[in-house]
């Protein structure tokens, strides 16, 4: 899709026109998905289990827990409370942001709980914009850039813009057009200057299940999901995966044509975020759920892990594991530091353990169980990051 100026003064009508527009002027994925299945079962954890370092995440449902792979050992830690999405990891994978569950300020801590240093004392959200700037959003829903060593505030104008690029100023925004929402990727610093028109991509329709959107860790790419060709043996249309560079002012790249080889597919879940990105920004995890009917939360098969290269374009799928435990939404993917696992928490049919801690090494294919008895807080049995000891 090409650059353009904003649309004025539409309706339901031209928002489906302007998706299908989207649809052809994407340039079209290889829709070869390569199976990695070898036929091992998931593995117990030796004595190591590379690449190492500490894994965020909840065995009970008072607090964080640290959980150390090199040693084996998992403790809570206090003064914190069970963590979602807004626990981040820093660029380095050094150091996360968290809620003091004592002050209720934002602050940030080593891995192992130690090295507590208070960010900001009231926000909604922190980001890490860049390795030393943060980016607050304030429960008033504006967003501003600050050192993270001094409060100097850059305010940002983010009216209707759910995720800033790191390091950059382009904004993901969904706004409503008639009986519609649509997304759209603007300009954040031109988006009220009269006569700029090339700082708009259109994204199409806004539809839950098919919405989900990441911004790579270095900024460069957005990569999002959408409706996908109709596929009339189905009788509906997949979701499929999309990516935009706008620094480079080029098209819209469609990553996969799951429909090719699926028939009709849904990509992760209701939660828009949960696009995940490895840490060197080279590659995108997501969970893929056949369609088997036209309501994407009840006519579903199993989900089961991709991998898409960003360079080559190139997807792999995982046979080792595979749940139905996807809908409203399937486990958290969380990359290692070295961008070569994932973990994840799950649920293996069948036996008494519970809820896993479960790797993935995405080279070999092999799963891997670190640990078990992972507790469901915030909506699920998720890890929350992966990074380096101090």
């Amino acid at each position: 899709m090409q650059r353009h100026s904003r649309p004025i003064g539409t309706v339901g009508i031209v928002a489906m026109l302007l998706l299908c527009a989207f649809m052809l002027s994407a340039v079209r994925a290889e829709s070869a998905v390569i199976s990695v299945c070898p036929n091992s079962g998931i593995q117990d954890r030796g004595q190591t289990y590379p690449p190492g370092g500490i894994i965020l995440a909840a065995f009970d449902g008072g607090s964080m827990w640290v959980y150390n792979i090199d040693t084996n050992r998992r403790y809570p830690l206090p003064d914190t409370n069970p963590c979602g999405t807004n626990c981040r990891l820093s660029r380095d994978s050094r150091w996360v942001t968290y809620v003091d569950s004592q002050t209720n300020a934002y602050a940030k801590m080593r891995l192992d709980g130690t090295e507590r240093t208070q960010l900001v004392d009231y926000a909604a959200d922190i980001e890490w914009w860049s390795q030393d700037t943060l980016l607050v959003w304030t429960p008033g829903k504006s967003a501003y850039l600050r050192p993270e060593a001094e409060d100097t505030r850059a305010y940002l104008d983010v009216h209707d813009v759910m995720a800033v690029q790191p390091g950059g100023h382009w904004g993901l925004m969904v706004e409503q057009r008639g009986d519609n929402f649509t997304r759209a990727l603007i300009n954040l610093d031109t988006r009220d200057v009269q006569g700029i028109t090339d700082g708009y991509y259109d994204l199409g329709l806004e539809k839950p299940y098919f919405d989900a959107a990441r911004w790579s860790p270095d900024g460069q790419w957005l990569a999002f999901t959408g409706m996908g060709s109709f596929n009339p043996q189905a009788g509906l249309a997949g979701g499929e995966l999309y990516a935009i560079q706008p620094a480079s002012g080029r098209d819209i790249v469609q990553w996969t044509d799951l429909t090719a080889v699926y028939g009709a597919a849904r990509i992760n879940g209701r939660t828009s975020t949960e696009l995940s990105w490895s840490p060197d920004s080279s590659k995108i995890a997501f969970w893929v759920i056949e369609l088997t009917g036209l309501n994407p939360e009840a006519n579903t098969g199993i989900a089961v892990i991709h991998v898409l290269t960003a360079a080559t374009g190139e997807v792999r799928s995982y046979c080792g594991f595979a749940t139905n435990e996807h809908t409203p939404n399937p486990p958290r993917l969380i990359w290692s530091p070295d961008s070569h696992h994932i973990a994840f928490g799950g649920n293996v049919p069948g036996d008494d353990k519970g809820y896993l801690l479960l790797a993935l090494d995405v080279e070999s294919g092999v799963f891997t169980q670190l640990s078990d008895g992972i507790y469901p807080t915030l909506g699920g049995a998720n890890p929350i990051a992966w990074g380096y000891p101090p």
